[in-house]
């Protein structure tokens, strides 16, 4: 687990979730900036042509209420320039008053009516006098009061200078308010989020460094939020972990001791063998019967020790499948009951004599070594539920796989360990039990491509396995 430190400085050396938080809060917050800008200069931008166009009509209003000739063209000339306007026009009563300053422009670059402008138009309006001034002047057309319209002609460069004033305005109080905004929010997700997600990741790469370590594994801070449920299914992930390493080495430090016993053994069952020989010059029947058998048992033995030593560099091998009859390889294990003489257990055969089955005869016969001894092993500690201790091999052949029975009337197999049953050292509820036996035979099936279960029975315990056939499983008979 030496990658961590390489990961904390890629981690340290580029852009962290800080930063990215910063530039898309602030990112975020200026587009806001940006949408509300337009709408304000627009909304100034009318503000400004109304308040102009209530002058025009105050001024138009003055000059309809004064006796005909008693204004003064100086007098004139003051009311629009107080209105800025070079000519005022109101329409009302069926009569339209003009006030002007000289000659009325022949001439104007556009104009703006704001009795029907919708508010596309009028921020289209307000980004033209942004941003292309018109060189003429403009003609603006409004609501009056008590009149049926104010019209006005003016220069524009006023209106512009107003709105950048304006704009210059708003920008600053948006940047002074994004500023706030920003750094709250900042510190409010830092606090928030970052913080908690920097921890997990630190203590993500701190456990992948020793992940063995107990001490290594995160403390939950009791937060109810996704932060929270993540801190736990962490904890319980590295405290899951932790253990599993933990026994992963203990595994491989036993299995470098069982391969040196196994090594030892072999070479005693190699001596034991030698003098099993010598038993064909013993003319008593008894030995007569037993050598081949015995012979046989330490052929087993050995293959066995030299399968176990393969299995500590490698996984088992392959299996080599032909098809053989089952009844012979199921009889050559009744003896395993005498492994429990005192329990006095019997051993039934319900196997059809011409059952055959595609299967490896050396693993086919481990797999049934150990669920046998299995159920000898449970009739000689607990003893029989019912009836007298017996256990029970059926078979029978449906479709194309085989499927096999090794029954006991013991006491069956307890609830807490029927989950992980197959597990390495899970199993063994015996004294003096390995824990290995169940596993090495539910290996040995999945390598024939079959399946083994614990089949729910009322009284003892059922093992079932089957193994198809290879033509079930895409493979050459």
């Amino acid at each position: 687990m030496q990658g961590s430190g390489p990961i904390i400085h890629r981690l340290s050396g580029r852009f962290g979730l800080s930063g990215r938080l910063l530039v898309l809060t602030v990112a975020f917050v200026m587009v806001a900036v940006v949408l509300v800008y337009l709408p304000s200069v627009a909304s100034y931008r009318i503000n400004w042509l109304n308040d102009r166009l209530a002058a025009a009509q105050i001024a138009a209003l003055v000059l309809e209420a004064a006796p005909e000739g008693s204004l003064s063209e100086d007098l004139e000339m003051r009311l629009l320039e107080g209105v800025g306007a070079r000519a005022v026009a109101v329409r009302g009563g069926g009569r339209r008053r003009l006030l002007a300053a000289g000659d009325v422009p022949p001439e104007v670059s556009k104009t703006v009516d704001l009795r029907q402008s919708s508010w596309v138009q009028l921020g289209r309006d307000t980004l033209e006098t942004l941003l292309v001034p018109a060189d003429k002047p403009i003609r603006v057309i409004g609501p009056g009061m008590g009149v049926d319209f104010v019209e006005m002609i003016f220069d524009e460069r006023p209106l512009r200078s107003a709105m950048l004033d304006f704009s210059r305005e708003i920008l600053l109080l948006s940047l002074i308010v994004a500023g706030v905004i920003v750094s709250l929010l900042y510190f409010a997700l830092q606090w928030v989020i970052v913080r908690p997600v920097r921890r997990l990741s630190g203590n993500i790469a701190s456990f992948a460094s020793r992940p063995e370590d107990a001490a290594r594994v995160i403390r939950p801070t009791g937060r109810s939020d996704e932060i929270g449920v993540a801190e736990q299914a962490l904890a319980q992930m590295e405290a899951t972990l932790a253990g599993e390493l933990r026994q992963k080495r203990r595994l491989a430090e036993l299995g470098l001791a069982v391969s040196k016993i196994n090594h030892e053994l072999r070479n005693m069952l190699t001596t034991a063998h030698l003098l099993t020989e010598r038993l064909d010059r013993v003319n008593d029947a008894t030995v007569q019967r037993v050598a081949p058998r015995l012979v046989a048992t330490l052929d087993r033995a050995s293959a066995f020790c030299e399968a176990t030593l393969a299995y500590g560099r490698a996984t088992e091998h392959l299996p080599q499948r032909h098809r053989i009859a089952l009844r012979p390889v199921v009889e050559d294990l009744a003896d395993l009951t005498h492994l429990a003489p005192e329990a006095g257990i019997a051993f039934t055969i319900d196997v059809p004599d011409d059952l055959t089955i595609d299967a490896d005869r050396e693993q086919l016969t481990r797999i049934l070594v150990n669920l046998i001894r299995n159920a000898v092993q449970a009739l000689r500690q607990a003893g029989a539920t019912d009836g007298p201790p017996k256990i029970t091999v059926r078979a029978n052949r449906q479709g194309h796989e085989v499927e096999v029975l090794v029954e006991d009337n013991g006491p069956g197999v307890p609830e807490r360990v029927r989950e992980n049953i197959f597990g390495v050292f899970q199993s063994s509820t015996q004294a003096g039990g390995t824990g290995l036996g169940l596993a090495i035979a539910a290996e040995l099936v999945n390598l024939h491509g079959g399946t083994v279960a614990l089949a729910d029975t009322p009284l003892g315990a059922s093992f079932r396995f089957t193994i198809p056939d290879r033509d079930a499983v895409g493979g050459d008979v």
